[in-house]
């Protein structure tokens, strides 16, 4: 499964927002979920994985989920893009 999403923080994704979504990754432990944007794809249980993604605002990014949990595990990382003012959906 997967969405992709449009970084709408001014500050792109730093340190904050990178630990709250790879936080919310971690709680999924029967599902992988990952990160792509620029053609680089890191895994989203890893905080310096998100970060060398580098995003700022204007960029794009598609998280994909994995395993038994995926739909929740997608819909928890999703309420994070939202609820932390990072990005909004990007059809």
């Amino acid at each position: 499964m997967e969405k992709n999403f449009r970084i709408t923080d001014e500050d792109g994704i730093h340190a904050r927002p990178a630990t709250a979504l790879v936080n919310t990754a971690n709680k999924f432990k029967d599902s992988e979920a990952f990160a792509e944007a620029n053609g680089k794809k890191v895994t989203l249980k890893s905080i310096l994985g998100v970060l060398s993604l580098g995003l700022e605002k204007g960029d794009s990014i598609k998280l994909i989920v994995e395993g038994d949990s995926a739909a929740e595990a997608l819909q928890a990382l999703t309420d994070v893009m939202i609820n932390e003012g990072l990005g909004e959906v990007n059809a």
